[in-house]
This record gives C-alpha cells, sequence and structure tokens, in this order.
C-alpha cells in the first residue's frame, strides 16, 4: 500500500462502537437482566456466531430477516482452494440473525445432554442486514430466556415471562411501562369466524402487527391486497380495537365465544390467555404493567399461543422494549419431535441507544474507579502502590496516578473520569502516615489517617 493511500477505519454502517461510558452503562444493565434471570433458574449458554445456512432458513424461520452469509476470503496466493471448498448446500454458513433459531439448534445437538423442561439464558450478539438507521443497527445485543419442554409445557411458563419482564424494568427504572399481552389462537380463530381462507391467515397477521407503525387505513389497504373483502376488514379492525381492564376483554371475549360461527380455535385462546393472567397475577406482578391487547400478533411464523410486547408509557414512539411469545413447532423442525416453548427477547443495544437518546437514562462514568490516588512526588510511589492496593482490598476501585504533572492537571483528569475522590499524600503527610481526601463532587477536602481512607469513603458513598 503506497503512503499517499488511506485506510477508511470508520465503522461499517449499523455497527455500533460504545466509549466506555456507554459500555459501563451495558454492563451495569445486562448485570441486572442476569440476575433477574438466574432468579427464576434460568441457565446460561452461547451458540455459535455462525450457523449452517439450512438451519436459519429452516421452514421459514427466517422471517424477513436479512441474513448476512459467510464466504472465506482467501489470499492471492490460495486463490485456487477457493473452488475446493465445499461453502453449498448443507456446507453454506451463514451469521445468526436472532437467538431462538439456534436455540432449537442447539437443543437438537445436544438432546441427551440436557433436562427438561430447558430453561436458558443468552445475551449474545446477532446481526441482521438490515438498513441500518437512527436506533436500528446490523449489529447488536439481544437478552433472551427460553423454556422449552419435550411435548407439553405448562402456560405457567407463559404467566413467568411478564412477572420477569416488570423486574427487570422495575429494576433499571426506566419509568411506566405496560405489557400487551395476546394469544396467536385468538386472532387465527377469529380470522377464521369471518371467512378469511386458512392460507390467507398468517399474511394477514403480520399485516395486523404493523397497524401501529402504519395506521388503520393502511392496514385496509393491505387486507384488501390479501383478497381480504371491505366487510371483513371492518370486523377485523373493530375486534382488534376492543379496549377495557383486563377483565373487561376477557368478558368481551368470552361473549363473542359463544356467539361466533367456528369457535373452536377462538375459545382455546381465550381459555389459554386466561389462564396466562390468572398466573401473572398470582405472582404478584402490579395490575398497572399488563394488559390484554388484541393488536398485537408477532410478525414471526413460529408463534403459536402467548404474544408479549412491551412498551414504555409516554415514549410509545421507541416501539417495543422487549418482545416474545409461544411456539410449538420451532425445535420440532430438527428432530420430527413436538417441542413446545416460551422466550421472551430485549435488544439491548437497540433499547440502550433509545433510551439515552430520549434522556430516559444516563449513561455511567468512564472509569468504574472512584478514587484516584494522586502522583505528589515520584519518591513515594512506594506509598502510593501501597495506600493503593489496601482500598482495592477493601472493594474500592483505585486508579494511581503514575505520570508526574500538576496537582490541577491531576484532579481535572480524575474529574473528567467520574472519580469523585482524590487521595493526597505529600512528604508532611507521609511522615505522618496521613493524607488528604479531596471530594472533586462537593470541593470539601478532609485531612484522614491512611488507615481510615477506606472507611471514610465508604461512610462519605453512602
Amino acid at each position: 500500500m503506497a503512503k499517499s493511500d488511506k485506510i477508511n477505519f470508520s465503522t461499517p454502517s449499523g455497527f455500533p462502537e460504545f466509549l466506555p461510558s456507554e459500555k459501563r452503562l451495558e454492563l451495569y444493565l445486562l448485570d441486572i437482566i442476569r440476575k433477574v434471570f438466574e432468579s427464576y433458574g434460568f441457565t446460561p449458554i452461547e451458540t455459535p456466531a455462525v450457523e449452517r445456512l439450512e438451519v436459519l432458513q429452516a421452514k421459514g424461520n427466517q422471517g424477513d430477516n436479512i441474513i448476512y452469509g459467510i464466504d472465506p476470503i482467501l489470499p492471492p496466493n490460495r486463490q485456487a482452494e477457493k473452488d475446493k471448498s465445499g461453502e453449498t448446500g448443507s456446507e453454506a454458513r451463514a451469521l445468526k440473525f436472532d437467538q431462538t433459531v439456534p436455540l432449537a439448534a442447539y437443543i437438537a445437538r445436544h438432546l441427551n445432554e440436557l433436562t427438561f423442561p430447558f430453561a436458558r439464558y443468552q445475551m449474545d450478539v446477532v446481526f441482521r442486514g438490515e438498513r441500518a438507521k437512527d436506533g436500528r443497527f446490523r449489529q447488536f445485543r439481544q437478552c433472551d430466556i427460553d423454556v422449552v419442554a419435550r411435548r407439553e409445557l405448562s402456560l405457567l411458563y407463559d404467566a413467568q415471562m411478564p412477572a420477569i419482564i416488570s423486574e427487570i424494568f422495575e429494576a433499571i427504572n426506566i419509568g411506566d411501562f405496560l405489557i400487551r399481552i395476546n394469544n396467536r389462537k385468538i386472532l387465527t380463530g377469529f380470522f377464521q369466524s369471518v371467512g378469511v381462507a386458512a392460507n390467507q391467515i398468517k399474511s394477514c397477521i403480520g399485516i395486523i402487527d404493523t397497524l401501529e407503525k402504519v395506521g388503520e387505513s393502511k392496514v385496509k389497504q393491505d387486507l384488501e391486497k390479501q383478497g381480504i373483502l371491505a366487510e371483513q376488514s371492518e370486523k377485523i379492525i373493530e375486534f382488534i380495537k376492543i379496549k377495557g381492564t383486563v377483565d373487561e376483554v376477557l368478558e368481551k371475549l368470552k361473549h363473542l365465544a359463544e356467539t361466533m360461527p367456528e369457535a373452536e380455535q377462538f375459545t382455546l385462546g381465550v381459555t389459554e390467555v386466561e389462564t396466562v393472567i390468572s398466573g401473572v397475577r398470582n405472582l404478584g406482578v402490579s395490575e398497572n404493567r399488563f394488559c390484554i391487547d388484541l393488536a398485537i400478533a408477532r410478525g414471526l411464523d413460529y408463534y403459536t399461543g402467548t404474544v408479549y410486547e412491551t412498551t414504555l408509557l409516554g415514549h410509545e414512539a421507541l416501539g417495543s422494549i422487549c418482545s416474545g411469545g409461544r411456539y410449538e413447532e420451532l425445535v420440532g423442525t430438527f428432530i420430527g419431535e413436538k417441542m413446545p416453548g416460551v422466550g421472551i427477547s430485549i435488544g439491548l443495544t437497540r433499547l440502550i441507544s433509545r433510551l439515552l437518546k430520549a434522556g430516559i437514562l444516563s449513561t455511567l462514568a468512564a472509569t468504574p474507579a472512584i478514587v484516584m490516588v494522586v502522583n505528589m512526588q515520584d519518591d513515594l510511589m512506594p506509598i502510593y502502590l501501597n495506600v493503593s492496593q489496601n482500598l482495592r482490598q477493601a472493594g474500592i476501585n483505585v486508579i494511581t496516578s503514575f505520570d508526574k504533572r500538576g496537582l490541577g492537571k491531576q484532579f481535572q483528569l480524575a474529574d473528567k473520569q467520574g472519580i469523585q475522590f482524590c487521595v493526597i499524600i505529600g512528604s508532611e503527610e507521609a511522615a505522618a502516615q496521613k493524607s488528604s481526601l479531596k471530594d472533586l463532587k462537593t470541593g470539601e477536602q478532609v485531612e484522614v489517617p491512611q488507615d481510615n481512607l477506606a472507611e471514610e469513603i465508604k461512610k462519605r458513598l453512602a
């Protein structure tokens, strides 16, 4: 490469790169999420970033997601190997676009090594080749939980999901949120009752799922393009706009089940959602945290029962901050056995981006250190190192300033990184085994015996 050639080292579009303060916020949130997941007994796993392409595309699992294929780039002297690599058919590989399809393959691979129901969590990076824009990324971290069983899975696992969502967002303290619950069987049954053909139902559910984004008029147009009559569209729109308290919506659904034709699927869905709601209440989730919303559909084909979407009240434009649902056939795609599952996903990278921009969350300090031991004199460095280690052993994060510079500049450096305290030890303090502790937030400075430093800092933090 010629010296005049410049390498474009900017990040590729849609691939985020965090500053330290943002990364620390992500780790803080991951820790909260992990603790809630584990409190319900979920166990961690990790699946490869790369899966066989046929796994990701099995029976329409891809949905609308654009998959990144993997194609090895060989050096010029090894180009002949390209034709021999066999990266076609079952050997073609791609980056995973979600965690659920790889989970199904993982279970199929380890079927005889796992205990069922298998409850796992995964907080991993996924890749989607969608158009990058504000708040939408091509690489982002998802925090997922799923419970998968062999043959039968209790609906109480469905009820646990809103309890987990509620605990996470209450711990993060992002304001009021609402977990919207529905059941795909209710939608499927209602479409059947108004005469929608069986081969049109999935596409109609996908259209309904866009209601909040595109509006009622566009939904009607899209239903019409699918061959749905205007009279049927009116009934569908009227149905999904049913509102009220949880109990009021349940009563309306039960009444419809008694009067509509071909109500078997619809009635099953109503019974299931009633069971889930009962479980949610028994788990102590506050009544203002959840509702039944008949417009919630979830676009992915593999959802078959309960579905969830969570929105932040007052910030609905942010979209869903946590979603998921129940599926029956996804794992069975790979092993030919009924293995029902239910799960939820938090798109953490997207969520952080949206909440920071809306001012709902703030980044953390750039460093985890809360104390800087400043360098007054190079010959006192053994004392600075000893004091620093004593503080660390007391559980306090410390930066030791090794470079000699003006005291004011060291204060500025500490303040810029969000460090609250500076420990100052000159020759007089060293001789008396004392130190000065400066609180950069208040400007206060006090003299403290070196042996009492950790206790004093903890007291001030409390």
